[in-house]
C-alpha cells in the first residue's frame, strides 16, 4: 500500500463530502493549488503542520485521514479490544496516544 497516496484519496474523499473544492481548501489552509493537487494524488505526504489545518478546515480529527478501510466501529472496537488484550506494550502505547489527543 502506498501511504502517501491512501492519505491523499482520503484527504480527497473527506474534503468533497465537505463540499469544498480544491480551490478552496488550499486557500483555508495557506498553500498553492497545485501544491494541494500533489497531496491529494500521493506526491507528497502532508506535513504535520498541514495536516492540522486539513483537520481543522475540515472538522475532523487527524488520524481519520489515516482510515484506509471501511470498518464499522464495532468491528474496530472489537479488533482494537482482542490485540490490547494480546499485547501489554500496546496497551502503554494506545494509552500515550490516547492521552496526546483531544478526546
Amino acid at each position: 500500500m502506498d501511504i502517501k497516496k491512501a492519505i491523499g484519496k482520503k484527504i480527497q474523499a473527506i474534503r468533497k463530502r465537505r463540499g469544498v473544492t480544491q480551490e478552496k481548501l488550499a486557500e483555508l489552509i495557506g498553500i498553492e493549488v497545485p501544491s494541494m493537487s500533489n497531496l491529494e494524488t500521493g506526491k507528497y505526504a502532508p506535513s504535520i503542520e498541514t495536516l492540522q489545518k486539513l483537520s481543522d478546515v475540515l472538522q475532523v480529527r487527524p488520524y481519520e485521514f489515516y482510515y484506509f478501510d471501511d470498518i464499522s466501529a464495532d468491528d474496530m472496537r472489537h479488533e482494537i479490544i482482542q490485540a490490547l488484550n494480546e499485547n501489554s506494550k500496546l496497551v502503554k502505547m494506545f494509552y500515550s496516544i490516547l492521552k496526546s489527543t483531544e478526546f
